[in-house]
């Protein structure tokens, strides 16, 4: 006998009675129990076809949504901070956005990052543009890397935008 026939013929394979439980039919006279109307109760918008209402109207009260205020608001950019383990980056010279999208670490919509973690690394890394922690920091230069971060970049971009307008 073939393992299929063996499972088709096993106990628990076969289905209840309770499975195979037809439906309500409605509307079939008085003697069914669900005969006149239908189990929808007498007269009403609820006995009507198509006759449901909102979810949360309360028969023309001021709705609960309505009485509470509003607040707060939804940001359009996507500002989370996404945070990465400086040992995933170990072996990458040179560490920016671009570098760490290129690399496929980050998604392209990404903008925030900070990299984490006291690692000792393999091979100098220079960060550049990216927030970083103490220890990650304490990390990179150990290892004789160094680390720009963004607030240090845009200075450095004012001093040479200063110095090429004079």
């Amino acid at each position: 006998m073939s393992t299929k026939q063996e499972n088709i013929l096993a106990l628990n394979s076969l289905s209840s009675e309770a499975t195979k439980k037809s439906r309500k039919r409605v509307g079939r006279g008085i003697g069914s129990g669900t005969g006149k109307t239908s189990g929808r109760g007498h007269k009403g918008q609820k006995s009507r076809s198509g006759g449901n209402i909102r979810a949360g109207f309360e028969g023309g009260q001021m709705p609960l949504q309505m009485r509470l205020p509003k607040f707060g608001f939804s940001s359009r950019v996507n500002n989370k901070l996404k945070e990465i383990n400086l040992k995933h980056l170990d072996g990458i010279k040179k560490i920016s956005l671009e570098t760490l999208k290129e690399n496929k670490i980050i998604s392209k919509t990404t903008n925030k990052v900070k990299i984490f973690g006291a690692f000792d690394l393999t091979s100098k890394i220079e960060v550049e543009g990216i927030k970083v922690s103490k220890g990650a920091k304490k990390s990179i230069e150990k290892a004789g890397g160094k680390v720009i971060e963004l607030n240090e970049m845009k200075n450095t971009l004012k001093e040479e935008k200063k110095e090429d307008d004079k």
